[in-house]
């Protein structure tokens, strides 16, 4: 069930997967132009006037990407890529009224989707978004493929994750067992039963899903 929050409150509501672009500045004109724009667009705007009322809002988890001005009152555009810098399926398109080299520097080098300096052309800006939103896509997806991979690892007995990161790490069965203190027809019973909890076709297909749960945390005992 994909859930977005309605930007005139705080609560979570159910509603369509339609993509979400966030705009934050302290123009009032900008954020309704923008609002304009990006509702012609198909997308589902979301306005905010400071990065404080942004952070003040739940985690919106749908599609969706934050167009945001360098220069705002209170926190900078830059203080809120700092915020929100784990959100990898929010990309971030700064938008600034001049040129800021420096600024553009270290927001693309902190992973900064785009930067584009006022005024721009409306259709650079939509090309930016629909770029942005795609990758959205992406990361959302790969988050679901890591949280479905993280219940399959939780599913495994105690004996069942050691005999798989033994095997993992280039383990023959016999050795699995000599280290582990037990007969090697156990070790294959524990490794058939991991394997199938795993949905792991192959061996190789294994490796390649310890290695992607690790790279979001280590794996436990």
């Amino acid at each position: 069930m994909n859930f977005r929050y309605a930007c005139s409150g705080l609560e979570a509501v159910k509603c369509p997967e339609t993509p979400t672009v966030f705009v934050v500045d302290g123009d009032a004109s900008v954020r309704e132009s923008l609002e304009v724009l990006i509702r012609s667009a198909g997308w589902q705007p979301c306005t905010a006037a400071s990065a404080e009322e942004f952070l003040s809002r739940p985690r919106a988890v749908t599609p969706s990407c934050l167009v945001v001005d360098l220069h705002l009152p209170g926190l900078s555009g830059l203080d809120l890529q700092r915020r929100v810098f784990d959100r990898t399926e929010l990309p971030i398109i700064f938008i600034s009224s001049h040129t800021d080299i420096p600024a553009t520097v270290q927001a693309m080098k902190a992973g900064a989707f785009e930067f584009l300096t006022k005024p721009f052309a409306d259709d650079v800006l939509m090309n930016a978004i629909g770029h942005a939103i795609e990758r959205s896509h992406a990361a959302l997806r790969h988050q679901a493929q890591i949280r479905a991979l993280e219940e399959r690892y939780e599913s495994l007995s105690r004996r069942e994750r050691e005999v798989m990161s033994l095997i993992v790490s280039g383990r023959l069965n016999k050795q699995v067992g000599g280290e582990l203190g037990i007969s090697e027809i156990t070790v294959k019973a524990h490794r058939g039963k991991m394997m199938r909890k795993m949905q792991a076709a192959s061996f190789a297909e294994l490796v390649n899903m310890v290695a992607r749960l690790e790279r979001g945390r280590p794996l436990g005992a």
